[in-house]
């Protein structure tokens, strides 16, 4: 909203995000602007709520800061760099662009003004998802916090087997199978110190379960419901140890790696654990369930379950 109030040269009374920020006793900190086009990118925002917000919500649970990226805005001003961004998070390239190290410089200097703390959440949509899911797996991994992050429509660069097929014995046998390849292609490209150099990461990260938001129509981030649910489904069927590698590496990041592999990082969307909340609303189509707006429906269908690495 604040990029497209930007766009419009909406400001003062015409400008349409402060009412939202606003109205929840959020005010805004600072901008993150993208070096390259001059963009609004993201924000953060502090929580100072007002008396009467302190009298009729509770405040105890509330962060004192919010770190917020958005999604791709298709404007002929940010699309090109839009695309950059986003072709370098399906390539596991998206820590090398600007628009990374801008959102990973404003939590340096946050820490740097408040401290080491877990009271600064992080939150964005779609590829803005992407880079906030980024920023708190380094905050755990490197610094031990762990931030309570809210990640809209999540890209997962993955057949969208969850969209495509409707036949749940025919998906559960798709990605079984797609288990054992990934397990036997692990084994083969990545030796036994990698291997345990992985596993040991990844469980250093289970302690962290970002709330993931997605919507089974939606290509982009619905494979993420066939990401856990298929774990669950290999430890049923006895292959507990093969589902733990799968969960850990992508085909297609194995096959990649032995040729960028300084340049290139572990899939994005490998999480141990993690609150899924699964958008059971019908959408018109695949664009609509992409959409953020469908977060704030009345009559949201809304499935929740908490995915645990153990």
């Amino acid at each position: 909203m604040l990029e497209r109030d930007q766009q419009m040269n909406r400001q003062g009374p015409q400008a349409l995000a402060p009412p939202w920020f606003e109205f929840f006793g959020f005010q805004l900190l600072h901008l993150l602007i993208d070096d390259d086009d001059s963009s609004i990118i993201g924000a953060i925002y502090e929580f100072r709520p007002s008396p009467s917000n302190c009298k009729h919500h509770s405040t105890q649970d509330a962060p004192k800061y919010v770190i917020a990226f958005r999604g791709t805005i298709l404007n002929p001003h940010t699309l090109l760099q839009d695309f950059k961004s986003n072709t370098r998070l399906t390539i596991n390239r998206l820590h090398t662009g600007s628009r990374f190290e801008t959102a990973n410089q404003a939590i340096e200097n946050m820490f740097n003004e408040v401290g080491y703390s877990n009271n600064i959440w992080l939150a964005g949509h779609s590829l803005g998802s992407a880079i906030a899911m980024l920023l708190g797996k380094n905050m755990v991994v490197k610094k031990g916090i762990l931030p309570k992050a809210f990640l809209f429509n999540p890209p997962f660069f993955s057949a969208p087997i969850e969209g495509i097929f409707t036949n749940e014995k025919l998906k559960d046998g798709i990605r079984i199978a797609n288990s054992f390849v990934t397990a036997g292609t692990t084994r083969f490209v990545k030796g036994k110190q990698e291997r345990a150099q992985s596993e040991d990461q990844f469980a250093a990260l289970s302690r962290w379960a970002p709330y993931l938001f997605v919507n089974k129509e939606d290509h982009i981030c619905c494979e993420y419901v066939g990401y856990f649910e298929n774990r669950e489904k290999m430890e049923k069927i006895g292959a507990r140890r093969i589902g733990r590698v799968a969960t850990q590496n992508s085909i297609g990041s194995l096959l990649w790696s032995p040729i960028r592999r300084e340049e290139s990082a572990e899939p994005l969307h490998l999480l141990p654990s993690a609150n899924l909340n699964v958008n059971l609303s019908s959408s018109q189509n695949c664009i609509e369930a992409h959409k953020l707006q469908q977060w704030w429906w009345l009559d949201l269908h809304l499935e929740s379950k908490l995915y645990q690495y153990l």
